[in-house]
């Protein structure tokens, strides 16, 4: 064997098991290959202090670039701040940092032409065996899982003056909604300087580059701002698993690991992932040294175990996406912040127990009655919603 471990994709979920690796594994011979030139791609991932435990804070802390003590939600009939840490890592950072420490763990400019359980060719002809080899190269289209679309464009912009944000927005939907629920996201990291991002949640992506970058415009008009330089632009769709079958979706991997949000370990509501991330690579830490087919199985409970915790939210997720009129799907989300913070803050976190479901689906329900019950109970042909 060439490696104990090749890490097919530089992404989010193989950067941090590579370095946690190297942190707590020193011994094992990881290789992470990137197809781009940089680590992390052109990303910026967020997260809220009840998301993680103070442990995971710690050791990820030094990929972090900015925290807020609170964030803001805005509604056509509500308006709130939250007061939950929030805090986000940049692809430039995650790069510096990580990259550095890999050293020549790390390649990248590698495409990958082939791969298997336990080697991989890259486009110069070169191949690479390991003990094992996982997957982390991005979700993946599959007719086991049925999928609504978070689909966003962010850009970077420096402002000619201040723009007297204390905290960050993480839903402006104070917006013209369209094809389905819209609003935007926006992250201070300096006092002229803000992240503005145009999301969609629809059921299949119809907007081009140019309209998503005239709502920002719109947007930052709006505000009162004015633009000095466009920094950076990133964009990207997310999937929102509405339902699907899980055993089906892994068999078709044919035995082959997968991490990240090739393995469906994400946030299916709120596409969050790094929480995810950084469990993940916990328990890569803590795994013996093991075959591609070990890791395979253990994975899959992994992930299995994540995909029957994440029930009720893609209960949720149909209703979001199946009931009532595209362009009223604010209306849904106005209502759960409505709730308390506590209930909120287990929601991001994946963490709901019954009463905080029971608390959710009390009440009149934002959208007709009939269609809520019926997008509840309407799932893709596969069988595994009612048993997972």
């Amino acid at each position: 064997m060439n490696h104990d471990l090749i890490l097919a994709g530089g992404g989010l979920a193989n950067g941090l098991i590579a370095w946690r690796l190297r942190q707590l594994r020193p011994d094992l011979d990881v290789l992470c290959l990137e197809q781009q030139p940089q680590l992390g791609g052109n990303h910026t991932w967020s997260f809220h202090d009840g998301d993680l435990t103070a442990a995971q804070h710690h050791w990820i802390e030094p990929l972090v670039v900015k925290r807020w003590p609170s964030y803001q939600v805005h509604f056509p009939q509500r308006s709130r701040v939250l007061h939950s840490g929030y805090a986000s890592i940049t692809s430039e950072r995650f790069a510096e940092v990580i990259g550095h420490d890999l050293g020549p763990a790390l390649r990248t400019g590698q495409k990958i032409t082939e791969l298997g359980p336990e080697h991989v060719r890259l486009a110069s002809g070169e191949y690479l065996s390991a003990r094992a080899v996982i997957d982390g190269r991005g979700a993946q289209v599959s007719p086991h899982m049925r999928l609504g679309r978070q689909a966003f464009l962010g850009q970077l912009l420096r402002l000619q003056r201040p723009h007297g944000l204390l905290a960050p927005i993480i839903m402006d939907a104070r917006v013209n909604q369209g094809e389905g629920y819209r609003f935007v996201y926006v992250l201070p990291f300096s006092a002229d300087t803000v992240l503005v991002e145009d999301t969609h949640y629809v059921d299949q992506v119809s907007l081009s580059t140019e309209q998503l970058r005239e709502h920002i415009a719109q947007y930052v008009q709006w505000q009162g701002w004015q633009v000095a330089e466009c920094l950076r632009e990133e964009q990207g769709v997310l999937p929102i698993t509405l339902a699907g079958d899980f055993d089906a979706y892994w068999n078709a991997a044919f035995d082959q690991p997968m991490s990240g949000l090739r393995a469906g370990l994400f946030h299916c509501t709120t596409g969050y992932s790094l929480p995810y991330a950084v469990r993940l690579a916990e328990w890569f830490a803590a795994q013996p040294q093991q075959s591609a087919a070990a890791l395979h199985q253990g994975l899959r409970q992994h992930a299995q175990e994540q995909w029957r915790q994440q029930r009720f939210y893609r209960l949720l997720n149909r209703m979001l996406f199946l009931a009532g009129q595209p362009d009223n799907r604010w209306q849904v989300m106005q209502r759960f912040y409505g709730l308390s913070e506590p209930l909120i803050e287990r929601f991001y976190a994946g963490t709901s127990h019954a009463a905080d479901k029971a608390r959710i689906l009390m009440g009149k329900p934002p959208v007709p009655l009939g269609e809520a019950l019926r997008a509840a109970l309407q799932y893709s042909p596969q069988p595994d919603e009612n048993r997972s």
